[in-house]
C-alpha cells in the first residue's frame, strides 16, 4: 500500500496529502482486515466512513487491495478529470460510503447510519476515521455527545492521533488533552494504542461493547519517509523524482523488499 501511494502521488502536479495518508495507512489496511463486506449490495454490510478527508492515499491504496479499486483508478490519481482526487467521491460501486471535503462532517454521518442501522435491526458495524486536528469542529463532539445519548454500541470512532494540523502541532494549535478521558465522558469506551500496529489495531477493531468505542490510533505524520516525519510541511506536498525515490527505498527496506 505505501509503495503503491507513493507511486500515486508522481502523477499529482500539484502535490498530495502525504503526511495524513502514510499516518493513516496501518490504520486502513486494519480496518478492511476486520470489516465484513460481504457486497456493497449487502444492507448488513459493515460501513467504513473516512471522514479524515486528508488520508486518501491510504484510503484509495486499502481499497485496491480489497478489489474495489483497480490499477486503472489509482493511476489517474488526482488527474484532471477524475474522480479519484484529494477527497473521496461518495461511490457505492467502488466502496466508497462518503464524500470527504469540508472535515468535521463524517463522525455526524457515522452516527446518523450507525443509529440506522440499529432501528433496522442490523448486526452490523460502522467504523468512522478521524484526524486529530478535524476534532477541533464543535460538530465532531455534537455528534459525540448524540452517539454516547443513543448508546451507538454498533459505532467505532478511529482518531489518527498523529499530532499535527495544516497549522502545527495539535498541542499548540488546539490542545485535546485529555482525549481519552473526554471521550469517556461522552459515554465512549476508550482506548489508546499504537497506530502504527498492525496487531493492536486489528485487536482493538475486533472488539465490541455495550457502548460505543473510540480508538486513539498514535501514529507519526508521514510515517516511515524520514525527510518528512513530524513535519507539517508533509501536509501537502511535491515529492521531486530524488526524494520519491528515497522514500521509496525507506519503505522497502523498512519491509525487507527488494
Amino acid at each position: 500500500m505505501k509503495l503503491k501511494a507513493l507511486e500515486m502521488t508522481q502523477g499529482s502536479a500539484f502535490g498530495s496529502h502525504i503526511g495524513g495518508g502514510f499516518s493513516a495507512m496501518e490504520i486502513m489496511a486494519s480496518i478492511y482486515a476486520v470489516a465484513q463486506i460481504p457486497s456493497m449490495e449487502d444492507p448488513g454490510r459493515d460501513r467504513v466512513i473516512v471522514s479524515k478527508g486528508h488520508c486518501t492515499l491510504a484510503y484509495f491504496t486499502a481499497l485496491w487491495k480489497k478489489g474495489f479499486l483497480s490499477e486503472e483508478d489509482l493511476a489517474c490519481f488526482e488527474a484532471d478529470g477524475s474522480s479519484y482526487y484529494a477527497h473521496a467521491f461518495r461511490n457505492l460501486a467502488k466502496g466508497i460510503e462518503f464524500s470527504g471535503g469540508s472535515l468535521g462532517l463524517g463522525v455526524s454521518f457515522a452516527a446518523g447510519v450507525a443509529r440506522a442501522c440499529k432501528e433496522k435491526n442490523l448486526e452490523n458495524r460502522v467504523f468512522v476515521v478521524v484526524g486529530d486536528g478535524e476534532l477541533n469542529e464543535g460538530m465532531v463532539w455534537e455528534a459525540l455527545m448524540s452517539a454516547g445519548k443513543m448508546k451507538l454500541d454498533n459505532l467505532t470512532v478511529i482518531v489518527d492521533r498523529n499530532g499535527y494540523q495544516v497549522d502545527g502541532p495539535t498541542e499548540e494549535v488546539m490542545d485535546l488533552s485529555p482525549l481519552e478521558k473526554k471521550f469517556e465522558a461522552f459515554g465512549f469506551e476508550a482506548c489508546t494504542i499504537d497506530g502504527h500496529s498492525l496487531g493492536e489495531l486489528v485487536d482493538a477493531l475486533s472488539k465490541r461493547s455495550s457502548s460505543p468505542r473510540a480508538i486513539i490510533a498514535k501514529t507519526i505524520k508521514a510515517h516511515g519517509i524520514s525527510f518528512l516525519e513530524n513535519n507539517k510541511m508533509s501536509h501537502h506536498c511535491v515529492l521531486s523524482k530524488k526524494k520519491y525515490e528515497q522514500a521509496v527505498q525507506e519503505i522497502k527496506a523498512a519491509y525487507g523488499a527488494e
